[in-house]
């Protein structure tokens, strides 16, 4: 009548159910939310992980897991700081599974484009920059990224990063020195 049921089989029955959750957004509004944010999210995770292939591989278990939660969101900023803060979780996992194996090489090249009038400038800039970014910290990326390259708000990089609001600003102020001294560049102290 019934017959032996495997760990295999039940392996099976478990991704069949995960296939079937029904997802919260519909495949148009999800397809310009992934628009929206895709490229965004991409750099961020490359910056954070170091690595371009990790990057790609966290995006799509980022929105995977986005939908999966099937969440409701009451705007376009929760639903953003949600995915962020799901892909920052899986950098950190990745990065206790030690799936992060080479130290930070990032070539940016393809992240983003530094516009400027002086191209043979913008090159060497964009690798003083790379190289600085290499000597932070992963949590330190993550801040800076968000915060200037993506335009978030303390609170929202507060909420992607697990942190409480308080401390991010003298966390992202030290970051943002360490940055400055990698670069060579003096903090200026006077102008507040």
């Amino acid at each position: 009548m019934f017959r032996d049921i495997t760990f295999t089989d039940v392996s099976r029955a478990e991704a069949l159910a995960d296939a079937c959750i029904g997802f919260v957004m519909d495949e148009d509004t999800f397809r310009a939310f992934y628009e929206r944010t895709a490229r965004g999210l991409w750099a961020y995770l490359a910056r954070v992980t170091g690595d371009r292939q990790l990057a790609d591989d966290l995006l799509q278990e980022t929105f995977y897991r986005f939908l999966k939660a099937a969440a409701s969101h009451h705007s376009e900023s929760h639903r953003r700081n949600s995915l962020y803060r799901i892909a920052t979780n899986l950098a950190r996992d990745a990065r206790r599974r030690s799936l992060i194996r080479a130290p930070f090489s990032l070539s940016s090249n393809h992240i983003e484009h530094v516009p400027s009038s002086d191209h043979s400038g913008a090159a060497e800039r964009t690798a003083d920059f790379t190289h600085a970014m290499s000597h932070l910290k992963p949590r330190e990326r993550a801040m800076l990224w968000l915060a200037y390259a993506e335009g978030a708000s303390h609170r929202e990089i507060a909420d992607v990063l697990g942190l409480h609001p308080g401390s991010l600003k003298p966390m992202l102020f030290r970051a943002r020195r360490r940055l400055a001294v990698l670069l060579g560049r003096t903090p200026d102290r006077d102008k507040r």
